[in-house]
């Protein structure tokens, strides 16, 4: 192997991305559509050029042909990376701010005085930071609590980006408001730092959804967006037999836009906030 530039060819041949669509599915459960080549292209040019391999179709032809290991893994997490911005479609962080945190903290302030959130796929952190950023700039009552804050996703390097907290600037200029920009982040260079006050509030970890979860503890508030679309249904309907078993009787799940729990799983109810829909446990579900 050398280590040339990779010019990644239009696109691969049929074998080939039948092969990646059967690894990504067998490592991580994620369903790649049809006409996803471009995609995996886009996604594994840069595994190639990193690993010395002259072009996607080499790289692909070493995973065909070698035991399962960390070039696999590699591959199938830079297919598994998925879009994030900070705040990104809003509306529900501004009703976590507004009305969920508000509630959830007004009913443990007389019993446990904990609350516990966990972000699910926080690819490289922007979605854990932004609550961060608002436990910190709104809710300085719950200093002292037993606050645990969970951020993880499938891809290691995902994990490790949003542990470190340092951001491109075209990053911040996503959906960051300028007030939060000046007060949590220091400017080193190009590169954004976010406090430590921040990133460090949250425990990271790399988790595959689809396969065994650890112990964790109960959970007031779980952000599972933009993940159940790229599984089938079966595994859908795992997740969220999961997510039902570990949120608390009054916790809430956070779905993206064009995810329900309708016709998969029953004992969700959905709930509406303003102009953003959240979904919780219905009473009697016999978990």
């Amino acid at each position: 192997m050398s280590g040339q530039h990779v010019d990644p060819p239009q696109s691969i041949n049929r074998l080939d991305f039948d092969f990646i669509r059967t690894l990504v599915h067998e490592e991580s459960s994620i369903m790649l559509d049809e006409g996803k080549m471009y995609l995996v292209v886009s996604r594994l040019a840069p595994v190639a050029r990193e690993q010395g391999f002259p072009s996607v179709e080499a790289l692909i032809s070493h995973l065909q042909s070698s035991p399962r290991g960390e070039i696999h893994d590699l591959a199938v997490e830079a297919i598994a990376t998925t879009e994030t911005s900070f705040f990104r479609d809003l509306y529900p962080f501004i009703e976590l701010r507004d009305t969920v945190l508000p509630e959830l903290i007004r009913a443990r302030r007389s019993t446990s005085r904990s609350l516990s959130i966990w972000s699910a796929a926080c690819s490289s952190g922007q979605e854990p930071h932004s609550i961060g950023m608002i436990l910190r700039d709104r809710f300085t009552t719950i200093n002292g609590w037993n606050l645990q804050l969970l951020a993880s996703d499938i891809s290691r390097r995902m994990v490790d980006r949003a542990q470190e907290g340092i951001y491109s600037q075209i990053e911040v200029n996503r959906g960051l408001p300028a007030s939060y920009l000046v007060r949590f982040f220091s400017q080193k260079d190009d590169q954004w730092h976010l406090d430590r006050g921040v990133s460090g509030m949250f425990r990271y970890f790399r988790q595959n959804l689809a396969a065994d979860w650890p112990a964790l503890p109960p959970v007031d508030i779980m952000l599972l967006r933009n993940v159940l679309i790229y599984f089938d249904v079966n595994t859908r309907r795992k997740v969220l037999r999961r997510v039902r078993r570990l949120l608390r009787p009054d916790g809430y799940l956070v779905l993206g836009t064009a995810e329900t729990t309708l016709n998969l799983d029953d004992s969700f109810v959905r709930v509406r906030s303003g102009r953003a829909v959240f979904y919780q446990v219905a009473e009697n579900n016999g978990k």
